[in-house]
This record gives C-alpha cells, sequence and structure tokens, in this order.
C-alpha cells in the first residue's frame, strides 16, 4: 500500500507530507490527529492529495489553511471540482488560494451580516457569461453545504476568480479589465449624453466589444485595416468617431499597450447603431 511521510501537521484534517520526494498536502476527517513528523499516512486515509508546484501558491495555501474551517475547505475543493468539470479546461492553481480567502471572507460578511456591493455585476454577466453560470451554480452549492444565504453579488466576484484560473491570468488584471469597462462605458453615456439599458442586446454587444477589443491588445492582435471605412466614418459620425478614439488613448494608457488604428473603425460602428439607438 502507497505511504506518505509526514513532514508537518497543520490541523487535525490538513498535513504536509513527502511522497517520491515530492511535497503534498493531505486533507482527511482526523488525518493530522495525533501524527508525528516523518510517521507515515496510509493513502487510503487521504480524502483528497494537492500538488501545489508554484512556491507562492503554497506558501500562501499553508498560511491559509490553519485557519479555516474543514466545512469551508470541503465545499472551496467540491466547488473547484465542479468548476474544473465544467469547463473541461485545466485550472491555474492559484484558485485555491484565491477562491478559498474569498469564500472565508463572504462566509464571515455573510455572518455579519454585512452587505458589499459589487458595482461591476452587469459587466461581469456580460463579459464572462460562461464563468458567471458555473458561478451562480458554485453559489447554490456553497449555500447549500454551509446552510446560509449569500448575496447574489457573490456569483460576480467568484466568476472572476473562474475567469482568472481558465485564462492563467492573475485576478488583479481580471479585476483592472472588468473596471476599465466599466469605466469606457460611462464615458459613453457621458460623451453621447444617453442612459444606456444595461438590459439591451446592444449594451451586451458594447460590453462584449470593448472586453474582445482588450484581448486583443493585450494579445498584440491585429484587425483588418479598413481605409475607406475610416473616412467614411470620420464624415458621417463625427462624435462618434471622436469619441472611439478618446477610448482607445484610455485603453493605451490604461493597459500601456498601443492600440492599432484600425480598431477606431469597428468601435465607431458600435457607437454609431447605440447612438442611432437612442436619439
Amino acid at each position: 500500500m502507497e505511504a506518505y511521510r509526514v513532514k508537518k501537521v497543520l490541523n487535525n484534517n490538513v498535513l504536509i507530507a513527502i511522497i517520491d520526494e515530492e511535497e503534498v498536502i493531505l486533507i482527511g476527517k482526523g488525518i493530522g490527529f495525533n501524527r508525528k513528523k516523518d510517521s507515515t499516512v496510509p493513502s487510503t486515509e487521504a480524502e483528497k492529495v494537492f500538488v501545489l508546484k508554484n512556491e507562492k501558491e503554497q506558501r500562501s495555501y499553508l498560511t491559509l489553511l490553519p485557519n479555516v474551517e474543514k466545512s469551508l475547505l470541503d465545499v472551496t475543493i467540491e466547488a473547484i471540482e465542479l468548476i474544473s468539470k465544467r469547463l473541461g479546461a485545466p485550472l491555474n492553481e492559484h484558485i485555491h488560494v484565491g477562491l478559498m480567502d474569498h469564500l472565508s471572507f463572504a462566509q464571515s460578511r455573510t455572518a455579519a451580516g454585512l452587505h458589499i456591493s459589487n458595482p461591476f455585476l452587469t459587466e461581469t454577466k456580460l463579459l464572462y457569461p460562461n464563468e458567471y453560470a458555473i458561478a451562480v451554480e458554485v453559489l447554490h452549492l456553497i449555500e447549500e453545504r454551509l446552510h446560509m444565504k449569500m448575496q447574489s453579488e457573490e456569483a460576480g466576484f467568484i466568476a472572476l476568480h473562474i475567469h482568472s484560473a481558465v485564462k492563467n491570468k492573475d485576478l488583479g488584471t481580471v479585476n483592472a479589465h472588468s473596471q476599465l469597462v466599466s469605466k469606457l462605458l460611462g464615458i459613453i453615456e457621458e460623451q453621447l449624453d444617453i442612459v444606456l439599458d444595461k438590459e439591451s442586446i446592444d449594451y451586451m454587444r458594447l460590453v462584449r466589444h470593448l472586453r474582445f477589443t482588450i484581448e486583443r491588445v493585450e494579445n498584440n492582435e491585429e484587425v483588418e485595416e479598413a481605409k475607406a471605412i475610416d473616412t467614411l466614418l470620420k464624415q458621417e459620425y463625427p462624435l462618434c468617431y471622436n469619441l472611439s478614439w478618446k477610448l482607445i488613448k484610455i485603453m493605451q494608457h490604461s493597459l500601456g499597450k498601443p492600440v492599432f488604428d484600425a480598431e477606431a473603425v469597428y468601435l465607431t460602428m458600435h457607437l454609431q447603431r447605440v447612438q442611432h439607438k437612442y436619439k
């Protein structure tokens, strides 16, 4: 029977062990109780085995684990398994730390009756619809396992963690992109003197266009040039054309990368469609 050698006991339910010269995290009910360093643990006692390759993530995880109740640890693991199954794709291991840390704070806020607003909820739903749908499932799972009703806004935060993990992006970058989209939408409303209907198909298309523009800029992807259309749009729709360039300059400043000129053409067309609907 395969066995692990104990390196350090974190609490009754979690310990660090060694097998084949590799450090792993073992999780199981009572697995750490009365266990000493260098003692052995049969593999059958471990409910979950984690191998965190990234040293920074491993340190963060080990710092966090002793302060987390087993019920929250269990539901976080179950949630990550659900996310992985739904996406059918590997997740960056930082989700183990990020999601558990977030859920720990969310649980504390809910227990204390504190409400936290999510100003980017609508944009998150539109930017990452697949991740958001999975996040809603995760939220229901957490409520069922922990027997507490959590605020619906939490699904938006969980969706960002999911997107961060599946795209292998830093959560700060994902948050920054969501905030940038929200900022651009605010400028569009101000400059066109309109209030966008967040439930409309045009709003959804605009949000997604901004998202894909940002992703193209980040990936240095160039869209097809359209010189003739560019001249026409500049003449026919000067307000939308100038606004598109203003938005592009904001993107360049926020992302620290150049935006290809052709993006102005496609953005102008989206802006003109929106303006036409509201005027």
